[in-house]
């Protein structure tokens, strides 16, 4: 059986505001064989690059990398929101559309010479994933790869990722 994992996003016009289409990622994670099928293919890239650690950022990045991890019998590392991990961290403050924020990573949590593939749910403006980057490179790991289950490519994530292989397993033309 075949499964087109676009089935398995619903598209939300207007949402958060006018003009936007939001790609919800909800009905693949509740389904268990899309959910299989779409962190599996994400664990394959991830082998394919010598990924030693997965990292994800907070939040919806959690939910590829965890089982990702697991699927290839590596190490997985959170880049949380301030105030959420209690031991020693590094942190990278970026700039959002309409505002900034901030990421963190346990100071021991990467190890020099580590091969890192960072996954999320989405590649959007980069913003996110270029801080995520920052942060392995700060502690010495080497950025093999990015990940992503949607790619939206009129918001051109891609230009400031830059000299990384970045792979998507669905893309979106428009918001």
């Amino acid at each position: 059986m075949t499964i087109d994992l676009h089935d398995y996003v619903a598209s939300i016009p207007d949402f958060p505001e006018s003009g936007i289409i939001f790609r919800d990622v909800t009905p693949l994670l509740a389904d268990a064989a899309a959910l299989k099928m779409a962190t599996h293919q994400l664990a394959m890239y991830a082998q394919k690059q010598g990924a030693t650690v997965v990292v994800a950022p907070e939040s919806r990045g959690f939910l590829l990398g965890t089982p990702i991890a697991i699927e290839l019998g590596i190490g997985f590392v959170p880049a949380r929101k301030p105030g959420k991990l209690p031991r020693e961290t590094v942190s990278e403050h970026y700039a959002l559309e309409y505002g900034s924020a901030t990421l963190e990573i346990n100071r021991d949590a990467i190890k020099p010479g580590d091969k890192v593939v960072i996954v999320d749910d989405l590649l959007a403006t980069g913003g996110t994933i270029a801080a995520t980057i920052n942060l392995v490179e700060k502690l010495g790991g080497e950025v093999v790869g990015l990940g992503f289950l949607i790619e939206l490519n009129a918001l051109s994530g891609r230009d400031i990722l830059k000299g990384y292989d970045i792979h998507a397993l669905l893309a979106y033309e428009g918001e």
